[in-house]
């Protein structure tokens, strides 16, 4: 592992409870090892409008906020690579704050950000702004928004539960290609 002189380039990756974070991990886990950058995972949750509202900043909720972003950290890590990734050098953060700034302020001009591409509504997009839209906007890293495969799970395609015992003709390549065709 070739070893980064402080303020050098990295990747950095946003991370929430949704499968376009997931892959947004996956994929700068595979940069960063690819590139030999280091990898900084960034949870940020936004306090809650009565909070912020009533100023009760001392009152440990934003204790609790890191906490529980560090745990959804640890568990997507989990899920996705198997805990921390070998042969990267990986920082972790659990941050309070609104997620687009704070993804802003972390990625330098030389560093490679990247987020997941969500599938809201407009009504959703009323209640929260988008991550994506707004680094996209104000970022002045290069940045990255990966979206999660078109079918709902790939392995579940990739499995021949309904195929044949007998048919040793068809491979599971064969079989995803069909079911890619169907879905469509």
């Amino acid at each position: 592992m070739i070893a980064r002189p402080e303020g050098g380039p990295r990747v950095v990756v946003g991370v929430d409870d949704s499968a376009g974070a997931r892959c947004a991990l996956s994929w700068a886990i595979g940069e960063a090892r690819l590139r030999r950058l280091p990898l900084l995972v960034a949870h940020s949750a936004p306090l809650p409008p009565h909070v912020s509202a009533a100023g009760q900043l001392g009152c440990g909720i934003t204790d609790a906020l890191r906490g529980s972003g560090a745990e959804l950290v640890a568990r997507l890590l989990d899920e996705v690579s198997g805990g921390p990734p070998d042969g990267v050098e990986m920082t972790a953060l659990a941050l309070v704050g609104e997620p687009g700034a704070t993804l802003v302020r972390l990625a330098g001009e030389d560093d490679i950000l990247v987020v997941g591409h969500g599938t809201r509504g407009p009504f959703s997009r009323l209640l929260r702004p988008s991550v994506r839209l707004h680094c996209a906007r104000r970022a002045r890293a290069t940045l990255v928004c990966v979206r999660p495969p078109a079918i709902g799970t790939l392995p579940d395609y990739m499995t021949l539960r309904d195929e044949p015992e007998h048919a040793p003709d068809r491979s599971r390549f064969r079989w995803l290609g069909r079911a890619l065709r169907l879905a469509r």
